[in-house]
């Protein structure tokens, strides 16, 4: 399939790691052939990296209001399944980094000390107080992961499920006349089906319900395992009658890198209609600002016919990497040098002004 054959509706914006990986992918270093690369802005994809997460707690309602007033062109859903079968927008397999568990239920961690979500029933979860992600320190205190983010514990944030999510978009879509799609992620397929929750199945099922019905629809299903992305293609997808956008999800260790050799992309395609990489797997964090290496991932996608929406960029002290001036900088070289077709950001705002002031 031709890549602009599966283009989400254009919106309208102005209304608002693995060293052995990465030397097999960067060992093939290309310019790019502007055939496959895009250069209008306006068909850049901003993806909200987890809402707002930026500005507010990741995947709380709030940040996903903010990201969309701030022009995201879609809002991510991480998802994962409760004790009682419920879908929650939540990261993590666990709650201890952006919540208060630990104290509102001592003896509830597993051996690990780590308390999961698939552990708790939703009415547990709702009782949560949510904030900015954290670790414990060696003495036990609590340190924001981002130092200059939103501080720990203010407001009255809490768990939300995936449905209330939808209706929150799709009732802003309404009355703004938008078209914000929604990018899904189903969360550790393996371990839910471990412990015999179909979390493929239940994500698409609420899909679904909510309208999301073709490829047309603007919505794409990413996950990280691709026996669950090539599941959900020929089993789960044909059982409720309904094909959607479906995105590979690619981590930069060596249990990828099939899909970088020769002919994976073209092998995935048939499963997959995009690929979310690690950034560093498109431009190597070797770099310098007089050696931009850029791989032949992007290149090797689109010939496939894949989109490309790497993650995750981040305008954070220190999380820009030393080849880039700035964040803007480094927008562009991953839009319109390394010819990405879109991108995930916990500043949506940031990006969204890059690409409408783009000459």
């Amino acid at each position: 399939m031709a890549t602009s054959s599966i283009k989400p509706s254009l919106k309208n914006r102005h209304c608002l790691g693995g060293v052995l990986l990465m030397s097999l992918i960067v060992g093939n270093v290309v310019l790019l052939d502007p055939a496959h690369a895009q250069v209008n802005a306006a068909d850049k994809v901003v993806v909200a990296h987890r809402g707002a997460s930026g500005y507010l707690p990741e995947h709380t309602m709030e940040a996903a209001v903010l990201a969309m007033s701030m022009g995201a062109d879609f809002q991510e859903q991480d998802v994962v399944m409760t004790k009682d079968d419920q879908l929650v927008v939540w990261h993590d397999l666990t709650l201890d980094r952006n919540s208060d568990v630990r104290h509102k239920f001592p003896g509830r961690a597993r051996e690990d000390g780590r308390h999961y979500v698939i552990d708790f029933t939703l009415e547990e979860l709702r009782s949560l107080s949510v904030t900015e992600g954290y670790r414990l320190d060696d003495s036990g205190q609590e340190q924001k992961i981002y130092p200059e983010r939103f501080p720990l514990w203010l407001g009255n944030f809490r768990i939300h499920t995936f449905a209330e999510q939808l209706e929150v978009i799709q009732g802003f879509n309404r009355t703004t006349g938008r078209d914000v799609g929604i990018y899904p992620e189903l969360k550790a397929p393996a371990f839910h089906h471990e412990h015999g929750k179909d979390i493929g199945m239940a994500v698409l099922s609420e899909l679904k319900r909510f309208g999301y019905t073709s490829k047309d629809s603007n919505v794409y299903v990413q996950t990280f395992e691709f026996a669950e992305l090539r599941r959900v293609k020929e089993e789960v997808q044909p059982a409720l009658g309904i094909e959607l956008k479906l995105v590979q999800l690619m981590g930069d260790d060596g249990s990828y890198y099939w899909m970088s050799r020769p002919g994976g992309m073209l092998e995935l395609a048939a499963v997959a209609d995009g690929i979310g990489p690690e950034k560093g797997m498109i431009i190597s964090a070797d770099s310098t600002p007089d050696n931009i290496m850029i791989s032949s991932l992007v290149r090797d996608a689109h010939e496939a016919g894949l989109e490309v929406h790497p993650y995750t960029f981040r305008a954070d002290e220190g999380q820009v990497p030393a080849y880039a001036r700035d964040f803007d900088h480094l927008l562009e070289l991953f839009l319109f040098e390394a010819g990405v077709d879109g991108l995930f950001t916990d500043f949506t705002d940031k990006a969204v002004h890059f690409l409408n002031n783009r000459p």
